[in-house]
């Protein structure tokens, strides 16, 4: 078909040209007419017979390439037919080994739907058979359930129903004594680990505690300056009693002055007062209101002096001015008669070993324990407890919530959220509580101790007793055949009852009565 169409191309090519060249002879013989026909007629002759002789060799050039552009077109024709004929056959040999692929996979699918088939029916067979025995088993079953039902005198869901019970009442009691076996593991445990980091915490922490007291001494050079002290018609004393608002006590104790005042601070600059004007020499009212105000001004320095000391000892940086200031006011705060500010250091210290054993921020536990008294250094001048304080001073000088928190959770205001306020707390309790941190010398602590565990110990029914935290616990373990429930909260407040008439003790001290009943079976 493709030589088909060259050949017609070629063979109107032919035609356009021979009307071309018709035309252009037609165009010659109209131009040599139109010449000669104003010339001569013999000239018309002799070009129309080379006219002729043109248009005779026209017309063989034009039959050599007529006859050229067949054999072309023939050659053309005859190649393009043996290269479809090539591709045909290669095209018929691909469909002749695909059909033989074909038939060999039709074969193979005849054979595997036969299997299919022969599986199927064999299935089919063995369902039927399951069918029947399934009816027989059922019929069997019914007929047993009938005779199990006539013997027991119970219905299938009533026996079924009392079994479930059964089964649940066994479960629920193993329960309770895996539950009650994984609680006292896990509590000997925690115990366990707790003495560890508390003890660990303890023997790293040594810092020295001093009782403070409510009168300083001051040494006199000489008997003699007890007079200049107290002045014509004692008017040096009365003016150092004045400005100052201490109390001096001039007595017959040799080389002596004692200044006794509940304020700490007062206290301070009283002493520093008194021992200037002693170096100095000049005792009067106008250098005695001098030297004061020069002495508040030294004891004010120390103060800052004191907190920022207390803060850089301890690493904790970016601390606002003013509340260092406030931090420096506890030096010469007191309670129970232990030094706050060194109270302060030291929780500060244990709650930031606490901490690095419990994977907490250390750095937040340090400035935590640093600042959960810092209350304490206004509660004399403002109102509110100290915590209420303390969390004010904090906020108000940009300390984060967690800070504040543990500040106002360290005596159980709230309760306790983070593990950082729990670390504060125990260390408070730490530093607060064992022997010889506040003014409690170590027989009457151990005294105090024996007493509650005497009070307690002197109730009918109790196993044991056990005075705990520092003495600020009582625990109490009673015979659980004796006591139930009720009983256990009156023996609580019959011993509270005695506590507070017979003992006396700072704080608060929580009764604990534990009653516990172990039921124990032997497997044999």
């Amino acid at each position: 078909m493709t030589v088909y169409k060259r050949c017609r191309t070629i063979r109107n090519d032919i035609t356009v040209y021979l009307l071309y060249i018709v035309e252009l002879f037609l165009a010659v013989l109209a131009i040599v007419f139109a010449v000669l026909f104003g010339r001569q007629k013999a000239k018309v002759e002799t070009l129309r017979d080379s006219a002729k002789d043109y248009e005779k060799e026209f017309v063989k050039r034009t039959e050599i390439i007529r006859k050229e552009a067949l054999i072309t077109a023939k050659e053309q024709l005859h190649n393009e037919r043996q290269s479809f004929e090539n591709e045909v056959r290669s095209r018929r040999e691909e469909i002749s080994r695909v059909e033989n692929k074909l038939a060999i996979r039709e074969d193979q699918v005849e054979e595997k739907m036969q299997k299919v088939t022969d599986k199927q029916y064999e299935l089919d067979k063995k369902y039927d058979e399951l069918i029947d025995k399934e009816d027989y088993l059922a019929e069997i079953v019914d007929k047993q359930t009938q005779e199990l039902e006539r013997i027991s005198q119970m219905s299938k869901d009533e026996a079924k129903n009392q079994l479930f019970t059964q089964l649940n009442n066994e479960l629920a009691a193993e329960r309770v004594q895996v539950i009650r076996e994984s609680e006292i593991k896990i509590k000997e445990a925690c115990d366990e680990k707790a003495r560890e980091f508390l003890s660990q915490a303890m023997q790293k922490c040594a810092v020295e505690q001093v009782i403070e007291n409510s009168v300083n001494v001051v040494s006199l050079p000489s008997d003699e300056m007890k007079g200049r002290i107290i002045g014509r018609e004692g008017r040096n004393i009365r003016t150092l009693e004045t400005i100052t608002g201490v109390d001096l006590i001039i007595d017959d104790t040799p080389e002596a002055v004692v200044i006794s005042c509940f304020d700490p601070v007062r206290r301070a600059i009283a002493k520093l007062t008194l021992e200037t004007l002693i170096a100095d020499g000049r005792i009067h009212p106008s250098r005695i209101e001098e030297t004061y105000e020069k002495s508040k001004n030294d004891i004010e320095n120390k103060t800052r002096q004191e907190g920022e000391r207390a803060a850089t000892d301890l690493g904790i940086m970016n601390l606002n001015r003013e509340l260092t200031k406030t931090l420096g006011r506890l030096y010469y705060r007191t309670s129970y008669g232990q030094n706050v500010l060194k109270h302060s250091i030291e929780v500060a210290q244990l709650s930031g070993m606490l901490a690095a054993e419990l994977g907490v921020d250390v750095y937040s536990a340090r400035r935590a324990g640093l600042l959960h008294d810092i209350g304490k250094a206004v509660d004399q001048e403002q109102e509110g407890t100290h915590v209420q304080l303390g969390v004010e001073l904090a906020r108000k000088y940009g300390e984060n919530e967690e800070i504040v928190h543990a500040i106002e959770a360290h005596h159980d205001d709230v309760a306790v959220n983070s593990m950082l306020a729990a670390i504060v707390k125990i260390a408070d309790t730490l530093s607060a509580g064992r022997p010889g941190a506040r003014r409690d010398t170590l027989d009457v602590y151990i005294k105090r101790l024996k007493k509650l565990e005497e009070i307690a110990n002197s109730q009918e029914g109790i196993k044991q007793s056990f005075a705990v935290s520092a003495g600020r616990e009582v625990r109490v373990i009673v015979q659980p055949n004796i006591f139930d429930d009720m009983a256990a909260e009156k023996l609580a407040r019959d011993i509270v009852a005695r506590i507070e008439n017979e003992v006396e003790y700072p704080g608060q001290i929580r009764v604990t009565v534990v009653r516990e009943v172990r039921v124990t079976e032997i497997a044999k």
